[in-house]
């Protein structure tokens, strides 16, 4: 059953396709077709790895936080307000589920230095909008969103 007060964020226009190839899952490593990611992942310590190589948490707190931070920089400038200085930090958990499988929770620090604290969150609202991860996670995990 589909919500129908939902909003529909699908593109209408695919600008920019990425593409990368998984070699080993959890314990192998990552390449890009461009060949800028090249990367060794290994399973951290946490979950029973040696923690000798990246994981696919930090390679997604690393895009969303990226991300986020981009469209936090859109809206402030659509806004006229100057972001220098500004920082969004991701933390991405991973546990089991209800449900024989896992899930992701996302923690979300937002560094806003020489705002006004409601300019700010009004700020961030925005760009939680405007944000493609925000948008494709928005009732499928838990994001929380700390400003600080």
């Amino acid at each position: 059953m589909t919500d129908s007060t939902a909003v529909d964020t699908r593109p209408t226009k695919i600008m920019y396709v990425a593409e990368a190839t998984a070699h080993g899952g959890r314990d192998g490593y990552v390449t890009s077709q461009d060949g800028h990611l090249d990367l060794k992942v290994a399973m951290p310590p946490a979950l029973g790895g040696d923690g000798a190589g990246t994981n696919p948490e930090q390679l997604f707190a690393a895009g969303f936080s990226s991300c986020f931070h981009n469209a936090l920089i859109l809206v402030g400038n659509r806004a006229g307000y100057d972001l220098t200085g500004s920082t969004v930090a991701a933390k991405v958990g991973i546990g089991p589920n209800r449900h024989r499988g896992y899930g992701l929770a996302v923690a979300l620090s937002v560094s806003l230095p020489v705002l006004d604290p409601e300019v700010a969150a009004q700020l961030v609202d925005a760009a939680h909008e405007v944000c493609p991860y925000s948008n494709a996670t928005r009732g499928n995990i838990d994001v929380t969103i700390v400003l600080g």
